[in-house]
């Protein structure tokens, strides 16, 4: 350390500032970063110093280097990997917690971590309207939420097959089938692969022209099942049947996880929740604060109707451990030491409200059928129902589709990715911050037309 005394209030103030200024520049500036700002992260590559530094110059460094090569992500006209802003609670919220530097893994840690993540776990349930008695576990995002919540789905039904899996592991257990839907989603596939279920063993049920799975081609499900669904397909945005399917896994004693890391937030939206219907009545659910909620990274939350299903699959102990809170968040999630992440969503939703979270959605929903309406209307090919907050773009041949996408990425107007889907290459416009603005829209909309028509 430096034998210089430290102004903590003055440092703390001028990053507060500069990321102030920072946000406030967003409009105005490229999207995604030039070539000469990529060129200037090379100042911060200099060896490691003998010597301290002055944090004050290290500041002022990364703020002249690094803001210029940030993607514009939390301004209004970034729409690339459903990737939300940041609300200005939960921001500030989160400037806060660093400070507070809390340890959320048991309550002797944290009191104050511990009582707050257990009001943001009411806040979510109450919002998404499932069961007040499910457990809630705050992890880095919809991965490891999959995982969580396939880990206590393993949990369960190998319990009731006689086999202690935390204990024994999988060698020789009684196999566990794992049905998904035909356009499932990597990061779930990824959690399968993690907790030894395999990415291929998967039996896959064909999906319809929107990708929802087809309740029809369904095979036999049992006791040994999990079934793996969809709130918010990555590409259309649509949702699974729910009211039709999770009655018949149920029935059968299946285990159903719904993979809901963008769409399950319709469900706070008196007007869009009728899309979700029946799906509350599932054993599971992963969603993401950093989409759509628009908290800040990293945010996922793992949702288990049998707490005790999730806390035997997730806790940990050791002598020097002292366990046994109200709240201990090690036992909701992989990590044990982790910073307190509900703080955030608990500054989201209270500073949204019920009405607030539905209009946050419904503008999201809004501005996307916006977005596909001003594109369609110039000639463009919307490949699919506009639901949700994803909108899927055709500008004919796939090479023309790709050269389109490259153009608009270096023109900096807005950011939009490519995709394949159902053997269509196409533009993905995922419309997830609260930031982002009719005119927002109607800007990146024109510049996209312009583009169209220039690369023909």
């Amino acid at each position: 350390m430096s034998e210089a005394p430290i102004d903590l209030s003055a440092l703390l103030a001028e990053a507060a500032a500069r990321g102030a200024r920072y946000l406030e520049g967003l409009d105005g500036r490229r999207v995604f970063p030039d070539e000469a700002a990529r060129a200037g992260l090379a100042d911060l590559m200099a060896p490691l110093a003998d010597d301290p530094a002055d944090p004050e110059e290290i500041l002022a460094l990364l703020d002249r280097v690094g803001s210029p090569a940030t993607v514009a992500s939390t301004g209004g006209r970034y729409f690339g990997f459903v990737t939300g802003g940041t609300l200005p609670a939960a921001l500030a919220a989160n400037m806060l917690a660093t400070a507070w530097d809390q340890n959320a893994a048991f309550e002797v840690m944290s009191p104050a971590a511990a009582a707050i993540e257990t009001a943001a776990a009411a806040m979510v349930l109450d919002v998404l309207g499932l069961p007040a008695e499910a457990a809630v576990g705050f992890g880095s995002g919809a991965t490891m939420a999959n995982f969580t919540g396939l880990a206590a789905a393993r949990h369960a039904l190998l319990t009731n097959a006689g086999w202690d899996v935390e204990e024994q592991g999988l060698f020789g257990a009684p196999p566990i089938e794992v049905v998904v839907g035909g356009e499932v989603h990597a990061s779930l596939l990824k959690a399968l692969q993690l907790l030894g279920l395999g990415r291929s063993r998967v039996v896959r049920v064909a999906v319809d022209g929107q990708g929802r799975i087809c309740a029809d081609m369904l095979p036999p499900l049992s006791a040994t099942t999990i079934l793996c669904l969809q709130a918010g397909n990555v590409n259309t945005g649509a949702l699974d049947p729910f009211a039709s399917v999770v009655p018949l896994a149920k029935a059968a004693g299946a285990w159903v996880h719904v993979d809901g890391a963008f769409g399950l937030w319709m469900l706070a939206s008196p007007k869009l929740r009728a899309l979700a219907d029946g799906v509350e009545a599932a054993d599971s659910w992963a969603v993401d604060g950093h989409k759509w909620l628009n908290v800040p990274y990293d945010s996922g939350l793992a949702i288990v109707r049998d707490p005790a299903a999730l806390r035997a699959a997730m806790a940990a102990s050791a002598a020097y451990l002292v366990d046994g809170g109200p709240r201990d968040g090690a036992n909701y999630v992989p990590e044990l030491s982790r910073r307190a992440r509900g703080i955030d969503i608990w500054a989201a939703l209270r500073s949204l409200g019920r009405r607030g979270t539905a209009d946050l959605v419904e503008r999201g929903v809004s501005l996307a059928g916006r977005f596909a309406a001003r594109l369609r209307a110039e000639g463009c090919d919307i490949l699919n129902e506009v639901v949700g907050n994803q909108v899927l773009v055709s500008f004919g041949e796939a090479e023309h589709t790709r050269r389109v996408i490259a153009a608009i990425q270096r023109d900096g107007t807005c950011w939009c990715g490519g995709t394949v889907w159902q053997g269509r290459t196409a533009m993905r416009i995922s419309v997830s911050s609260w930031a982002t603005t009719e005119a927002d829209i109607d800007r990146s909309a024109a510049a996209v037309v312009r583009l169209a028509r220039a690369t023909n």
